[in-house]
């Protein structure tokens, strides 16, 4: 059973690489030729582009890995029963139930793959990827909002802990690829909503620990909480640094321009826990964030999908056919995770249950597929 082991492992992964590099080079070059209307404009040169591209592809590796280990465990398949090989291992005493679970050991080494790029390649190379883009440009990543970003916070009495004393709502003119701010705005409040302080800064760089260092500072003060009474009294001072401690961090601002999808599980449960604490919506990143958590499980759903196709004999078509028939099932599947997503989004159903119900409605066919081709 080990030799069986290792030759199905050889033969699948070569496939499924061979399957997931035709998709990025695909995919590669229809990004390319969309970067090449921008070359020329600015600094943005051909390098660039290229580099943008590259580093564009673990993204798409993510994605496409439940896709390419489908195909390649196929065609596999597909090859095994085409010579009659799977036929002489049943006949040597390998059940349905040996060959699921030795697909499933394989399966299983493409899911960790599949969540190391997802957790830390991906992300980083998307956030390279916008960062050499927006520099060879010389844009700001804040550039899209007309009136600059917008975020809010809450004011803890001893900085991170302690009871909760006010709001803030910071605005931000321009946020450069480095992660330094210019032209910001803190509009603090108490928690009756009351102003009692406005906060403008020249530009600011995080200094770690959850510490904005703010520069060329102008504060006022509103010592009675902004009455509308004008003898109430006004206090501004001008500093040419001030430290503000905040649960904002340079990863909390990249997400707001960061597709959700293509963040790491663990960045986004720090947002969620940061829109909670603000009492904001976090539907949107609740379903990505449960998506990253089951997606990677999914490569187990196509190995299950995969199985029948070794039991099939056609007579016209042989294993093109059974290749494209994978094909189809695979952007059915990613159709329907899309969908669904949308879906609860608009429904509001619960989170883990849309980025369940494909993989499990996907997993009800196989099982019943796989039954089928057993009975005939």
């Amino acid at each position: 059973m080990k030799v069986l082991q290792r030759y199905f492992l050889n033969e699948i992964v070569r496939s499924v690489l061979f399957a997931l590099a035709a998709f990025l080079a695909l995919f590669a070059f229809f990004d390319l030729m969309n970067e090449l209307q921008a070359v020329g404009r600015g600094g943005y040169k051909l390098q660039h582009a290229f580099g943008f591209v590259l580093l564009g592809l673990p993204s798409y590796a993510y994605e496409l890995m439940p896709i390419a280990v489908l195909i390649g465990t196929i065609y596999t398949l597909a090859q095994f029963a085409a010579h009659s090989e799977f036929t002489i291992m049943r006949v040597s005493s390998m059940s349905t139930r040996m060959s699921a679970m030795m697909l499933f050991k394989i399966g299983a080494l493409f899911v960790v793959a599949t969540v190391l790029i997802g957790e830390f390649v991906a992300p980083k190379s998307a956030e390279f990827a916008e960062k050499l883009k927006l520099g060879a440009k010389g844009a700001s990543l804040s550039q899209e909002f007309k009136s600059g970003l917008w975020s809010k916070d809450v004011i803890k009495k001893d900085g991170l802990t302690g009871e909760v004393t006010g709001s803030r709502f910071i605005n931000i003119h321009d946020i450069l690829p480095n992660g330094e701010l210019h032209g910001v705005k803190v509009y603090e409040f108490d928690q009756n909503f009351h102003l009692t302080a406005i906060i403008l800064a020249d530009h600011s760089i995080y200094a770690g620990a959850h510490v904005w260092r703010l520069s060329n500072v102008v504060q006022t003060d509103f010592v009675n909480g902004g009455s509308t009474d004008i003898n109430t009294a006004i206090a501004t001072k001008n500093m040419p640094v001030k430290d503000m401690v905040s649960e904002i961090t340079p990863g909390i601002l990249a997400v707001l321009f960061a597709d959700p999808d293509r963040m790491s599980a663990f960045d986004l449960k720090a947002y969620i826990k940061h829109l909670a604490e603000n009492s904001q919506h976090t539907e949107r990143y609740e379903i990505a964030f449960w998506k990253k958590v089951i997606y990677p499980l999914s490569i187990f759903v196509m190995m299950a999908l995969a199985l029948p196709f070794a039991y099939l004999h056609f007579r016209a078509g042989g294993v093109s056919l059974k290749i494209f028939t994978g094909i189809m099932i695979g952007l059915s599947f990613q159709l329907v995770n899309s969908l669904f997503s949308h879906l609860g989004l608009l429904n509001t159903w619960p989170p883990l249950i849309t980025a369940a119900v494909p993989s499990v409605l996907f997993m009800v066919v196989a099982i019943g597929a796989l039954s089928r081709v057993e009975r005939h």
